[in-house]
């Protein structure tokens, strides 16, 4: 591969290489925040938001792997249906972090300073919740390109509630995607038991994280479109609508 060859490919796929390296310099700018308050307050208080990153990048790299795969129509239906699973698995790590902010009302302005605290746990969140919303978005892509375009939104619509539903079990019954692995049996019994007998904070909850996390959605899913119309129009383009112009692998 010749220097003009890699010059191109990088150019074509500027936005996405700049959307990954933006998501490693926010976490690790995350990293250096905490560490920082390690160093200078002896505590290990917003530690544990690097650990939720961690498992915030997982439904990212599988969605990635499934979307790379997607292109062959043999992957989509032998290799891509077991991604999707695991993905779905881990998925709500990244839009549980929105929950952290909590945190900021216990003990805030101790140890560090109340702005300082605020920076790291928004930012933590906020990286995230970026996370879910572009591993959410891929998979969507292979299910427009695969059947539909209303398939495609129903399953943005399902796996928002179903990821709200995973948050509230990850935070107040304190299981993790680990455990459906570890013990499926004891866990899929234990969810089977909240989703017979819920609770009206359960429902609430769910409720309110599914609409909310679904304005997000939908906000960086239009403002992203509304920047390609822009460049259409300033191009002298005819508008070209995602559903019958897949956006092209990286090659």
């Amino acid at each position: 591969m010749n220097f003009n060859r890699i010059k191109n490919l990088t150019f074509r796929n500027r936005h996405n290489i700049a959307v990954f390296l933006l998501l490693n310099l926010a976490c690790g700018a995350c990293i250096a925040l905490v560490g920082a308050r390690v160093v200078f307050t002896d505590s290990t208080r917003h530690s544990g938001l690097i650990w939720n990153l961690f498992l915030a990048w997982i439904p990212f790299i599988l969605a990635y792997l499934a979307h790379a795969l997607s292109w062959n129509k043999l992957w989509v239906y032998l290799a891509i249906p077991f991604v999707a699973v695991l993905w779905l698995l881990f998925f709500p790590n990244a839009p549980y972090m929105l929950t952290d902010l909590q945190d900021l009302a216990r003990g805030a302005g101790k140890e560090a300073p109340l702005w300082y605290d605020v920076i790291i746990v928004v930012w933590c969140s906020w990286t995230g919740t970026l996370l879910g919303v572009i591993s959410l978005y891929l998979m969507q892509d292979i299910i427009i390109r695969t059947f539909s375009r209303w398939l495609g939104w129903m399953f943005v619509f399902v796996i928002s509630g179903l990821s709200s539903f995973g948050i509230y079990i990850g935070r107040f019954v304190r299981l993790n995607s680990w455990d459906i692995l570890q013990s499926p049996a004891e866990t899929a019994m234990e969810i089977l038991g909240i989703v017979i007998d819920p609770s009206r904070r359960l429902a609430a909850f769910t409720i309110a994280y599914t609409f909310f996390f679904l304005f997000i959605f939908l906000l960086l899913y239009s403002f992203s479109h509304m920047l390609q119309e822009q460049k259409a129009r300033a191009n002298g383009l005819p508008e070209q609508m995602d559903s019958t112009q897949p956006s092209q692998p990286i090659r």
